[in-house]
C-alpha cells in the first residue's frame, strides 16, 4: 500500500488471520450445508410478508389510481393499482442472514481457498 507516495506495513498475527479465515470458512461451510432450510425458511417469510402487504393494500384499495385486470393465457386473473404516496405504511422486509451459494460461487470461493 501507499500513502503519499510513502509505504505503509501492517503487521498482524499469523495465528490471527488463520483463525479468521477458519472461522469464516466454518460459517460459509455451515450455511452451504444448511442452505435449502435457509432458502426455505427465508422463501416462507417472503411469502407472508408479501400476503400482509396485499392485505395492507386491499384495505386501501377504494384509494387505487390506474387499476387494470386482465385474464391470462392459464385463466388466471392479473389485477395491478397503484396507491397514492403515503397512503400506506409498509412492514419490514425479511432479509436473508445467511449467504447463498450457487456453482459459480463455490468456484470462486474455491479459488481464494487454494490462493
Amino acid at each position: 500500500m501507499a500513502r503519499n507516495g510513502k509505504s505503509i506495513s501492517v503487521k498482524i498475527a499469523t495465528t490471527k488471520v488463520i483463525k479468521a479465515l477458519e472461522t469464516k470458512l466454518a460459517q460459509i461451510q455451515k450455511d452451504k450445508a444448511n442452505q435449502k432450510t435457509n432458502e426455505e425458511k427465508f422463501s416462507k417469510a417472503q411469502e407472508k410478508y408479501n400476503k400482509e402487504v396485499a392485505k395492507l393494500a386491499f384495505d386501501k384499495i377504494a384509494k387505487a389510481e390506474e387499476l387494470s385486470a386482465s385474464v391470462r393465457y392459464n385463466g388466471k386473473i392479473h389485477v395491478s393499482f397503484d396507491l397514492p404516496a403515503g397512503t400506506m405504511t409498509l412492514p419490514d422486509e425479511p432479509q436473508k442472514d445467511f449467504e447463498s451459494f450457487n456453482r459459480s460461487e463455490e468456484r470462486r470461493v474455491g479459488k481464494e481457498c487454494r490462493l
